[in-house]
């Protein structure tokens, strides 16, 4: 699992990564990509801000699951299982709106996203080779289609899935609770587009 953080070691690490302009004045999201990487385990942290403000916290995972590591990727992409690429910033990258036609998320309709491609079909996702660069829909979402009020206190720890390269969260009721305020922000046109960190685990500096 990733390292505990203070608010400032997060927000001067992304001060330091590829494409950091200045932090944005809306709710934006910072993940995590715990070192450990545990094959198809929620092990990644995904922070949420309001501007330099802490609002929550929630677990999940930035790499695939099991089902498209292990060869589920060539249904989609021959190249391989998309791996978004960490110590960067995906500006403007998010839209509300809904996954698979039935899930409210972030959806990858606001700008490109930086990728790589594993195809290994072992049990580490890889961040090297080309970089790819477009839309991929590398959607934010949770791990259920129901959100009902018993589902929403289950946590499930294995992805399998439910991420061919979306960023996934399996805390439910977290969730659910800041999809909501995207889309409350995009009706009332307060905030459209979300911007997302992605940071590989990283030792804070003394």
């Amino acid at each position: 699992m990733v390292r505990k953080y203070t608010d400032e070691q997060l927000l001067q690490r992304v001060t330091e990564v590829e494409g950091f302009t200045n932090i944005p004045k809306g709710r934006w999201i910072l993940g995590v990509r715990s070192n450990e990487d545990l094959f198809n385990t929620y092990d990644d942290k995904f922070y949420i801000f309001q501007g330099k403000k802490f609002i929550d916290v929630m677990t999940g995972t930035t790499n695939a699951g099991e089902v498209f590591i292990k060869g589920g990727f060539k249904k989609y992409n021959k190249n391989g299982v998309a791996i978004v690429k960490a110590d960067m910033w995906h500006n403007d990258v998010w839209e509300y709106g809904l996954h698979r036609g039935k899930m409210p998320s972030l959806r990858q309709t606001g700008a490109k996203i930086s990728i790589y491609r594993d195809n290994d079909m072992d049990k580490r996702t890889e961040e090297w080779g080309e970089v790819y660069r477009g839309y991929f829909g590398i959607n934010f979402h949770s791990n259920t289609y129901n959100f009902s009020e018993d589902n929403l206190k289950v946590t499930r720890n294995t992805i399998n899935s439910w991420s061919a390269g979306c960023q996934v969260i399996n805390q439910r009721d977290r969730y659910i609770k800041q999809i909501e305020w995207f889309r409350n922000a995009q009706k009332s046109r307060l905030q459209k587009k979300v911007s997302y960190c992605l940071l590989n685990e990283f030792k804070p500096k003394l």
